[in-house]
This record gives C-alpha cells, sequence and structure tokens, in this order.
C-alpha cells in the first residue's frame, strides 16, 4: 500500500515523511509532491491508496487534485490538511468523498489514528474490488463451463447417446452443481436472416442481439435459461432448467415472443421446435431426439414446433401432386398457375405428420424433372442454365422449410419460362452468337461452346442460326474471323503470320486458303495492295 504526500511547503511534506511511522501503519512507499501537477504524475505512475494534501497551493488547490482524482476513476483515501477553518473548503471535500478534513498545525498522534482509519478503509475497499472481480470472472468462467458442458453433450448425443454415469462424471468434473434427476429441457431455435441484413453482413452483432433477444424472453420463475449455444450456423439449441413439474404450455407464449421479436428486433424470420423434457440423466436422448426431429421435420417460418408431436415415416407419406396437370401448366406458359398449385400442395402437407424431409426432398426431385424435361423439349440447356452459385444457394437452402422451397420453385420455374421466351425470339438468340462471335473470333469457337453462351443443345441452335441468318455457325464464324483478319491486315504492322493467330488460326497454310476463298487474294497480296493504296 501506497501514500502520496501533497503541499508547496517542503518542511511540511519533510515531517509528514519522517514523523509517521508509516512501516507501522503498512505503507511500503511514500511519494511525494509539492504541487497538483507533480501529484497527478505521481498517480499515474505508481499506484496510490492514500493521499494526504494541503488545499491552498500556488499552483491549484488540493480539492481539485481530488476532483480529478474522482473523475479519474482511482480509488484513492484523501485526507486534507488545511490553516483554514473554512465551511465551503469542507463541503466540497464532503462532496469529493474525502476521508478526513484536519485542521493544521498537524498534531500527528491524532493524524497517526486518522491514517490508520484510513488504511482500513482501502484494504477493505480492497477486499471489496476483490470480491468483485472473482464474483465477475466465477460467473464468466462458470458461464463458458456450463457451455463446454452442454455443447460436448449435444455433439455427443448427435452420434450415439452418452451414459447418466458419464453425465454424472462431467458434471462432477466441473463442479456444476447439477443433479441426474434434474428437469431439463431444449428448444431449438432456427434463423432465417435475409440478405443484406445484420443476419448477413454482421453475424457476431446478430449473435449478440439474438442472446439478449433470448434470454429476455425466456425469464419466468418456473424455469432458467442454463445455456444457449450455436449448433450450426443460424441454429441455437437453448437448455431450460426447471425448477417446478414440467409444463410444454409455459414455453408456447416465450417462444412465440421469441418469433415476434426476432421479426421485429432482428429482422429475421424464425421458428422454435421444443424438445421433450426430462432427466438430466438422460438428457442425451432427448437431445438426439431433438435433433434428429430439426432434420426430419419439415417447418414453416414464424412458428412453434413440438418434437414429440408425433412424426410418421418418411417415403412411405410421400403422395405427390398431380403431375399430369402442372406439366400441362409449364406448356401453356402458366408460371403463376404452376406456383400456386404447388403452394397449396405443400401448405396441405405440412399439416401432415407424415411430411418430413426425405418427402420433401422427393417432391423437389419431382419439381426438378418436370422443369428439366420441359426445358429439354425446347432445345434448352437446364443444366448450363441453372449453374451458378445464387440457384446452388437457393437449392441448398430448399429443405430448410416451406417457405425456402417455395422460393426455390420461384427461381426455378421463373428462370425456365424467361428462357423459354427469349429461346422463342429467334432474332434474340442469333444476334447473342453474332455479338459473342465478333468479340470472340480469335478463341476456339464450336458449336459446343456457342450453345453454352445461350443455354441451347447445340443441334438446335445450329438450326435456329441458320433459320434465321440463311448462314451456317461455321460460316458466319469465318466470315467474322476474315474480316477482322482484314482490319489487322490493313490498320496494324502485324505480319501475316501474327494476324493469323490473331483471328483463330493456328495453322497458316490453312488461313492463307481460307482467306483467299473469302477474299479473292492470299493475306499477302491483300496487306501488300492495301499498302500500295495507302501511298
Amino acid at each position: 500500500m501506497n501514500v502520496l504526500l501533497v503541499d508547496d511547503d517542503y518542511f511540511v511534506v519533510t515531517a509528514l515523511e519522517t514523523k509517521i511511522d508509516w512501516a507501522l501503519l503498512g505503507i511500503g512507499t511514500v511519494h511525494t509532491a509539492h504541487n497538483v501537477a507533480q501529484a497527478r504524475d505521481v498517480l499515474m505512475r505508481h499506484d496510490i491508496h492514500i493521499l494526504v494534501s494541503d488545499i491552498e497551493m500556488p499552483q491549484g488547490s488540493g480539492l481539485e487534485l481530488l476532483a480529478w482524482i474522482r473523475e479519474e476513476r482511482y480509488d484513492v483515501q484523501a485526507i486534507f490538511l488545511t490553516n483554514y477553518a473554512d465551511f465551503n473548503y469542507a463541503q466540497k471535500a464532503i462532496e469529493l468523498r474525502s476521508f478526513e478534513y484536519f485542521l493544521k498545525p498537524i498534531q500527528f498522534d491524532k493524524l497517526m489514528l486518522i491514517l490508520r482509519k484510513a488504511v482500513e478503509r482501502a484494504k477493505e475497499q480492497q477486499r471489496d474490488a476483490l470480491a468483485i472481480e472473482e464474483g465477475r470472472y466465477w460467473q464468466r468462467n462458470q458461464a463458458k463451463m456450463l457451455e463446454h458442458f452442454w455443447r460436448k453433450l449435444v455433439s455427443g448425443s448427435a452420434s450415439s447417446p452418452l451414459r447418466p454415469a458419464e453425465i454424472a462424471d462431467a458434471v462432477e468434473e466441473q463442479h456444476l452443481g447439477y443433479a441426474l434427476d434434474d428437469s431439463v429441457q431444449p428448444v431449438l431455435l432456427r434463423l432465417f436472416p435475409e440478405d443484406g441484413t445484420m443476419g448477413r453482413e454482421e453475424k457476431h452483432l446478430f449473435d449478440f442481439a439474438l442472446q439478449n433477444v433470448l434470454h429476455e424472453l425466456f425469464r419466468h420463475p418456473a424455469f432458467a435459461v442454463e445455456t444457449a449455444l450455436e449448433y450450426k450456423t443460424h441454429q441455437w439449441i437453448a437448455v431450460l432448467k426447471w425448477h417446478r413439474p414440467p409444463d410444454a404450455g409455459a414455453l408456447e407464449a416465450p417462444c412465440a415472443a421469441f418469433v415476434e421479436q426476432a421479426r421485429r428486433a432482428l429482422k429475421s424470420d424464425a421458428c422454435c421446435l421444443v424438445g421433450r423434457a426430462g432427466r438430466l440423466g438422460g438428457a442425451s436422448a432427448i437431445l438426439r431426439e431433438l435433433l434428429q426431429a430439426n432434420d426430419e421435420l419439415v417447418k414453416r417460418r414464424n412458428r412453434v414446433f413440438f418434437a414429440d408431436a408425433g412424426r410418421g415415416p418418411a417415403e412411405d407419406c410421400y403422395l405427390p401432386p398431380d403431375l399430369a396437370r402442372l406439366e400441362a401448366r409449364l406448356d401453356q406458359g402458366k408460371p403463376a398457375e404452376f406456383l400456386a398449385e404447388t403452394s397449396r400442395y405443400l401448405d396441405e402437407q405440412a399439416r401432415q405428420p407424415g411430411f418430413t424431409t426425405p418427402v420433401l426432398n422427393l417432391f423437389r426431385l419431382d419439381m426438378m424433372q418436370l422443369v428439366y424435361a420441359f426445358l429439354k423439349s425446347k432445345g434448352i440447356q437446364a443444366h448450363q442454365l441453372y449453374a451458378g452459385r445464387a440457384n446452388e444457394r437457393l437449392l441448398a437452402q430448399s429443405l430448410h422449410s416451406v417457405e425456402d422451397m417455395e422460393a426455390y420453385l420461384r427461381a426455378l420455374v421463373g428462370t425456365a419460362m424467361d428462357y423459354r421466351r427469349f429461346a422463342e425470339q429467334p432474332t434474340s438468340v442469333a444476334d447473342e452468337i453474332k455479338q459473342y462471335i465478333r468479340a470472340h473470333y480469335g478463341e476456339d469457337l464450336t458449336r459446343n461452346s456457342l450453345a453454352d453462351v445461350v443455354f441451347l443443345h447445340p443441334d438446335y441452335l445450329a438450326r435456329l442460326f441458320k433459320k434465321e441468318t440463311g448462314v451456317s455457325l461455321g460460316a458466319y464464324i469465318i466470315e467474322a474471323r476474315i474480316a477482322a483478319a482484314k482490319q489487322l491486315l490493313r490498320s496494324t504492322g502485324l505480319s501475316v503470320f501474327d494476324v493469323a493467330k490473331k483471328v483463330g488460326y493456328a495453322n497458316y497454310s490453312y488461313f492463307a486458303k481460307v482467306f483467299k476463298q473469302e477474299a479473292g487474294v492470299s493475306p499477302n497480296e491483300y496487306k501488300l495492295g492495301e499498302n500500295a493504296g495507302r501511298t
């Protein structure tokens, strides 16, 4: 423990240094200063616990020093020495929480008693601060230990349930204070943040806000949130501990409130899947059931589900929609009716207990087959048309919920219809191919590579191009290349050999042959003739 003596009178400081038994008070180091600036410097460089200071000094008062100490939040016990019994000084000292106000001349025996009390107060303050810090550390550490315990339990349960003895060993090892007959209940929270929202752009802030919302809404006299951990991206498991017999009905209101608050505050759709309650000793089996239900249950956004509500067999329950009717909607160019019928089908199936993710996957396969067959009949290459990250993301998310499947179908059918209209306008297709050839005449151009540009079958593209332009694809490629070669021969100093390579002919002899067929003269003759014309 350290003390700082501040007085503009050197004799007062020396007297205090020598006449007080600082060691007896438990003071390790005595620092001195003769003005406020020096005192501030000492306080910034050393831990000071006791301040003994004059009030009236030429370069700033002791009260100003104490005001600064309070602003900087230094824990210092201040004792003022002064020649003036001024009420205003005393009042200001009290406002600044000074420990004592002592009039000069100094009576060292009385000052010694005051210092002893100040030391005790400083020690008490240190003990309180240490207790607070230890409490905070314990709380932080306890929360981490709880999360670690439950995360290990969740991950272990995903593969095979842990035995009660293993759970008991983990509880004892980490001093968690659980009993195996404690009632617990897991709730899985699924978030669906949209692109451009905090959930996608600033996930760490989103997760922080989500936990605040969760802990606020799941406060209840009957249960407490033991931990909340992210099991998979945007999928959280909250573990509740019941203080009285579990009541599933008590969870409906906080879960519904969470869904609403997620939409309002987090700008994200959500759904809650409530696992069954049980004893801590059987928590691993309960968690395993919840995770399986999460994988199998087809969810609707902004709803609350109960994992034990009953799930039927998967593939046996699949009754496809009227596929012939849906196929007719595509052929008739009625995408809105197609999507309306699939939405009605999904809504009806979502009300059935046997509508699981494997069933939804079979439905998706049927829809993809319908649309791909439709595109094939139009000569459109579906695998090329749907390549890209946007479609891959929608496809990957389509089994997450009914709404995600509907979003995927909108993209699937919408893209097919848009391209059908494009492909049925031969002028548009031919113009796009012409532009592509003129921009890439130096590359390896084939029917297959050009068909990939417009997502059409190569044979279909060749027939369409010839019908629209009167020229075959191969002939048009030659025309474009020879036109580019003439331009290069006229306007650059490139050799004929270099020009041949630039327009896509690696074989010079073949280039010369084709050029003469198209231009009536050899490349060299054409170049010489152009140069002669300029001179």
